[in-house]
């Protein structure tokens, strides 16, 4: 088992989706306020799921792989997955919905 290894995962995932929407797909949706607004909507959510799957110990984490800070009873690495989830979600639907140019030959 890895120190802190859920840690550094959740860290890895959300650098990654950062990378893929500013550099690779470069849809630019993290810097879009209609990103945050819906993200923020998302995250309460998020914090009441995981707030009754972590307070009624339906989901555990082992102490050894998490900082231990903890928001509505789930550990802060939870929120870095999930924006990770959203983001690659979101940007991914954006870049692959776009108008795409044709060639001729």
């Amino acid at each position: 088992m890895i120190p802190l290894g859920y840690t550094w995962a959740a860290l890895a995932a959300c650098v990654v989706a950062v990378a893929v929407d500013l550099v690779v797909l470069r849809t630019r949706m993290l810097t879009s306020r209609l990103f945050w607004a819906s993200y923020a909507i998302i995250v309460f959510f998020q914090l009441v799921v995981n707030g009754v799957l972590t307070g009624t110990h339906t989901v555990n984490y082992d102490p050894l792989v998490i900082t231990g800070l903890r928001i509505a009873y789930a550990p802060v690495e939870d929120l870095g997955f999930g924006f990770a989830l959203v983001t690659l979600t979101i940007s991914s639907w954006q870049w692959f919905g776009r108008p795409r140019t044709r060639t001729s030959s």
